[in-house]
């Protein structure tokens, strides 16, 4: 499940850019201190799913994983404890969430933000093992609220010169062309730095995820 969860955190949405941003769902977050607000979009593949939330100038980007014991997506109300996203189902995870008998399951957590554009530099946040949970309550009338408060670990990417240079206008072309689609139809559009031309830099931080809510309806 680790590696398919590290590509659906990655995953382009090239292949479901004729959806409509769903305006009924809300998705409202303080991010050290400062509101981000959107309509989270949810992405389904197979029995998987996450949900994510968009917006673009600066482009930003907030994904949540939530899974059950099998790594299927989310079915019932509860406690979901946040692990480590990039090492989610180490058996250390599994057994701490499900030894107890207190969660239904796990999640993890992503944030990207384009600090320089157009998408020249981005802050990025992964959840990690803090013993930090969502909150899921899935309603009679199928809207499901997820509630939230965490801490990810942050990190700065800047492109690298040989990728600007070699990429020239076609690179610059492409990323406009994926803010307009990010913009247009509220899906992630090739928004992440990691493999994608960009270096991680040394500087690293804590990003804090407060007063979390995401209220959406789940259709089957």
């Amino acid at each position: 499940m680790k590696y398919f969860l590290l590509f659906i955190f990655s995953l382009l949405a090239s292949t479901i850019t004729f959806a409509q941003i769903d305006s009924t769902s809300t998705m409202t977050v303080m991010v050290d201190g400062k509101e981000y607000k959107t309509h989270p979009q949810r992405i389904r593949i197979g029995t998987y799913g996450y949900i994510t939330g968009n917006a673009i100038n600066p482009d930003k980007c907030l994904r949540i994983w939530l899974g059950t014991y099998d790594g299927s997506e989310v079915k019932e109300s509860g406690t979901y404890l946040i692990v480590d996203a990039y090492n989610p189902d180490t058996d250390a995870n599994i057994e701490k969430a499900y030894a107890t008998g207190k969660y239904k399951g796990i999640a993890a957590i992503k944030y990207v933000e384009e600090t320089k554009s157009p998408r020249m530099e981005y802050h990025v946040g992964m959840s990690e093992n803090r013993g930090e949970t969502i909150e899921v309550n899935m309603g009679a009338d199928g809207v499901t609220e997820f509630t939230f408060n965490c801490s990810l670990a942050g990190t700065m990417w800047k492109e690298k010169t040989s990728t600007t240079a070699f990429g020239g206008l076609s690179r610059l072309t492409d990323k406009l062309e994926n803010k307009a689609v990010t913009g247009a139809t509220g899906f992630e559009q090739d928004i992440d730095p990691e493999g994608n031309g960009y270096k991680k830099q040394k500087e690293l931080d804590t990003i804090v995820l407060s007063e979390g809510k995401v209220r959406m309806k789940f259709k089957k």
